[in-house]
């Protein structure tokens, strides 16, 4: 390919590149619950920010499963009433567990 024909190429791909960076990562889905997003939130900042690489994917699997079953219960209404206190008891004991990573919530 000459180079006259690649150039085009090379812009497209870096818009596409500086697209992506700019944009960042998907927002996470919201459980609607204010206790319960920022046990999310900094559970997942603690992830990926203090946890030796090898371990990340196992917390990072569990905390994907986590906001899903919260987002899940968030949608019945005799569920959601009691989920920020199961929110908070779930902060409790694990933020215990990640303060040897370096994790303080």
């Amino acid at each position: 390919m000459s180079m006259r024909r690649a150039l085009p190429l090379l812009h497209v791909a870096g818009a596409v590149l500086l697209t992506i960076a700019v944009a960042g990562p998907a927002r996470a889905q919201s459980t609607g619950i204010a206790a319960c997003d920022d046990f999310l939130q900094k559970y997942d900042t603690c992830v990926t920010s203090k946890l030796p690489e090898a371990q990340r994917a196992t917390y990072k699997a569990q905390l994907d499963q986590t906001r899903k079953i919260w987002v899940d219960m968030a949608k019945n209404p005799s569920a959601k009433s009691t989920m920020e206190g199961t929110c908070k008891q779930t902060m409790d004991a694990i933020k215990a567990s990640l303060q040897s990573f370096g994790c303080s919530f």
